[in-house]
């Protein structure tokens, strides 16, 4: 068996999870975390002053599968 790991944008998860279950994979676990990859955080405005948010909300994606399933 093989575990596979997937950090996603929150706003992709129903588009991830459509595609998991067309290929017939129904068992997942999700859970909320936060990180951030490339972009290193935004810089948000709020009350004229400029704040850096460097770790962003996401989704932790958990699938285990059969060795052959793998692909």
């Amino acid at each position: 068996m093989k575990e596979i790991l997937a950090i996603i944008r929150p706003n992709k998860l129903d588009e991830v999870k459509n595609a998991l279950e067309e290929i017939g994979c129904h068992g997942m676990t999700i859970t909320d975390v936060k990180g951030r990859g490339r972009q290193l955080g935004i810089t948000e405005s709020y009350r004229g002053s400029d704040y850096r948010i460097d770790l962003l909300p996401k989704i932790k994606l958990e699938i285990i599968v059969q060795d052959e399933e793998v692909s």
